[in-house]
């Protein structure tokens, strides 16, 4: 997260307050919604959206400014979703091959960062992804938090005493004015709001509906929505339905009573009050540790996404060419027209998957 708001050229402080302002978002959606519904309904900051904050770094210079404009953006969108159900459905029905190889190809250069680490910093990268090696074979869900824990060692090891100078440990908000860049939005804010509605949402209200939860659309868009717009004015990027930790809410290991399980997802929201007070000390160790360490850490705690995106995309053998198409010009990093490699997958993937659709309808026998 930290990662992904400094790559879109937030400070310190900024990155800080955004993190901190999502911990808050957060925690005043699942509380106030779990409390109202009564269900282990679940929300996140976007991991996948922060993925593409990354990568959208990589390509140039983002005016941070800018970068919170298409973060209101997309918080409108998403609002918009929830308040006119055409447009959610028109959102859902992008074909899940063309989504899933777009979200791959926004992970798979973050994904590299554990090997370039290992060659470029072998003494810190390597303890890392060794600990995360041995635990994903015996512990595979201490995998990550073990890993990031050595990382933090690791990052310490390397900056000594020098990391808490000038820096703010105590969480501060620091509002930012939104700059509304057009291209900025097109490249940066509908991709967001793509990945996080096909990514996140979609997947999360499918997740909870397997565990014989039904999630009001309405409600839970319109709430991560607006509060995704409060924090967007402090830094933050957007928050979602969580998927994969509402698996974990919604499911016995919570409490073998459905009834009770609620309180799993009211109990997050409590936890995220208290991780937003570590905001700054997060913001500040990440700050002084190698940048490229960082995204290593980020890339071994997305390999699970990055597998489950590419399997999505390419399990329909007759959209694989299409899907393809999207990776590898959104994993190519092009910025053209000052639009990133993003929007330009998900046209090139739409264009193909059009064509050949079109080929295979017009080489069908009539009757």
């Amino acid at each position: 997260m930290i990662a992904g708001l400094q790559a879109v050229g937030a400070t310190q402080a900024q990155a800080s307050s955004g993190l901190f302002a999502l911990c808050l978002a957060v925690a005043a959606i699942s509380i106030t919604l779990t409390l109202w519904l009564r269900i282990p309904i679940s929300f996140a900051w976007s991991t996948p959206g922060a993925a593409l904050l990354i990568a959208a770094g990589a390509t140039g210079h983002v005016d941070f400014a800018s970068a919170v404009g298409a973060f209101l953006v997309c918080a409108i969108l998403i609002v918009l979703c929830g308040l006119w159900p055409a447009l959610g459905r028109a959102i859902t029905r992008i074909p899940k091959p063309l989504a899933s190889a777009m979200l791959a190809g926004i992970l798979f250069p973050i994904c590299l960062a554990p090997v370039t680490a290992v060659v470029t910093l072998p003494q810190y990268a390597i303890p890392i992804v060794l600990t995360w090696l041995v635990l994903f074979r015996l512990a595979p869900r201490w995998a990550v938090p073990a890993a990031m824990v050595v990382a933090i060692v690791m990052i310490l090891v390397s900056a000594g005493g020098s990391w808490t100078e000038n820096a703010h440990l105590s969480p501060q908000l620091s509002f930012v004015v939104p700059h509304f860049d057009p291209v900025v939005v097109l490249s940066l804010g509908l991709p967001l709001f793509v990945v996080t509605m096909a990514g996140q949402n979609v997947p999360g209200i499918v997740v909870m509906s397997s565990f014989g939860y039904t999630v009001p659309p309405r409600a839970a868009l319109v709430g991560s929505g607006a509060v995704s717009g409060a924090a967007a004015l402090f830094g933050g990027h957007v928050i979602n339905l969580a998927a994969i930790t509402a698996a974990i809410m919604a499911s016995p290991e919570a409490h073998p009573d459905k009834e009770r399980r609620w309180v799993s997802s009211f109990s997050a929201g409590v936890f995220y009050l208290v991780l937003g007070l570590v905001a700054g000390f997060a913001t500040a160790l990440v700050s002084a540790a190698p940048p490229i360490l960082i995204t290593a850490v980020a890339g071994l705690a997305v390999l699970g996404a990055l597998i489950g995106a590419i399997t999505t995309a390419l399990e329909q053998p007759a959209h694989r060419v299409a899907a393809i198409a999207t990776f590898l010009v959104v994993a190519s990093g092009i910025v053209v027209l000052n639009v990133g490699s993003a929007f330009w997958g998900l046209l090139v993937g739409g264009i193909v998957m059009a064509w050949l659709g079109w080929e295979r309808r017009r080489s069908v026998p009539r009757t």
